[in-house]
This record gives C-alpha cells, sequence and structure tokens, in this order.
C-alpha cells in the first residue's frame, strides 16, 4: 500500500469514519505490522485529517482489539493472543457449525441461490490476490449464510467479533497453500448445505474454522519466536 493511498476523500462520509475504516483497512492489509508504532503527526499527514481525529481513530481502533497503548511508547498495532485467538476460534467454530446446520434445514431456494452467488463472489476475490478484497467477500457469504439460517442472534454476536476475526483470518489468507484447501472446504461445506445434509454442513464448517485455526495458531507461535 503505497503512503498516500491512506489520504482519505473528504466529500463522501464524516472525516472520522473515512479515517477509522482507512487505518482498519491497513492494519489488515499489514501496511502497518503487529508491534509497530502508530505515531499521530506521520499518521495525519498520512491520511490527510486533523491531530485530534487521529487521536478518536486510536481510541476506537484500541477498543476493537487491534490498537493497544504500551506504556512509555503509545499506542502500537496490537499482537495478536494467542489464548484469546484460541477462543474467538472456539466460539467461530461453534456459531459457523450452528448455522451451516440450520442453513441446510430450512434454507429457501432463493436464499441458497444468494448463498451460491455470495460464494461465487468469494472465489472471484481470491483469484485476484487482495486480502482485503478476500475478507470482505468472505463477511458477506457469512452474513447470507447467518440470514438464511435464520441466526440473528449469533451473527450479531460474528459481528462483534469480525473486527479481531479478520485480523487473524488476515493471516491466513497470506499464508502459503491456503486458498486452495479454503476454497475446498467452503466448497464442501456449500454442497452440503445445497443437498440438505445438514450434519455434513456443521461438520465442514466445523473443519474449514479448525484449519484456519491450526494455521493461525503456527502463525502466532512463530512471530513469537
Amino acid at each position: 500500500m503505497a503512503e498516500n493511498s491512506l489520504r482519505i476523500d473528504r466529500t463522501a462520509k464524516t472525516l472520522r469514519t473515512l479515517a477509522l475504516a482507512r487505518m482498519r483497512e491497513a492494519i489488515m492489509d499489514f501496511h502497518f505490522q503487529p508491534g509497530q508504532r502508530l505515531i499521530e503527526r506521520p499518521l495525519c499527514d498520512q491520511l490527510g485529517v486533523s491531530r485530534s481525529v487521529v487521536r478518536e481513530v486510536l481510541r476506537q481502533l484500541e477498543a476493537e482489539g487491534l490498537v493497544q497503548m504500551i506504556p512509555g511508547h503509545g499506542p502500537a498495532v496490537a499482537k495478536p493472543d494467542l489464548g484469546r485467538t484460541d477462543e474467538i476460534y472456539e466460539l467461530r467454530a461453534l456459531l459457523e457449525g450452528i448455522a451451516a446446520r440450520a442453513c441446510a434445514l430450512s434454507a429457501t431456494d432463493e436464499q441458497l441461490v444468494l448463498l451460491d452467488r455470495a460464494l461465487a463472489n468469494l472465489f472471484e476475490t481470491w483469484a485476484i490476490g487482495k486480502p482485503a478484497e478476500v475478507m470482505r467477500a468472505t463477511t458477506r457469504f457469512y452474513e447470507v449464510l447467518f440470514e438464511a439460517a435464520d441466526k440473528r442472534v449469533a451473527w450479531e454476536i460474528v459481528t462483534g467479533l469480525n473486527v479481531r476475526i479478520n485480523q487473524l483470518r488476515s493471516m491466513t489468507i497470506l499464508s502459503a497453500n491456503r486458498r486452495e484447501p479454503a476454497i475446498a472446504e467452503m466448497t464442501e461445506i456449500m454442497d452440503a448445505i445445497r443437498s440438505r445434509q445438514s450434519d455434513q454442513a456443521e461438520a465442514a464448517a466445523r473443519r474449514h474454522v479448525e484449519s484456519a485455526w491450526q494455521i493461525a495458531r503456527e502463525k502466532l507461535r512463530l512471530d513469537s519466536v
């Protein structure tokens, strides 16, 4: 990501909203590395906003778990915690498995068409190779899945975790040899849902999360060495 690519268009939304979205995306794209200090003045120059806006954005990112305050050094990109990562993936496996099962049992034909389209779009973005686009398409696929499953409360929980999930997801998306297995895993989920095999759909959804979980854990262990 080029330095000037962080600069925002002032005409569409509020500066704070746009700056927050741009910073969140920059962290997901590893423009800023885990542990890297986030210094206000350079951020003001890169984003083209005031120091007060940058401070508000950093506070929000801290609340989301993407930024941490380091005593004596100030804000820095948060390093994912292995213990919390385990818990996040446990919740993902449980909730996505439940949603896949319910979707296989009760989704309408029209909802399955929407889910097929969302998955096709996800595969297209994977071919392009832009992690941020892949994460957006992945979020959209699961949004359609949970809606078709009529699991709205579960989706609210997932949405609350999405920022941290996407930080971890960005690590696995960039991992070598992850793309093809992930495509195969999600195809298996969709095939089971389409054929109304609820047990297989739940199991496939759980395996997909567990596969990503193992990659994320290994990545975190290597980074901590």
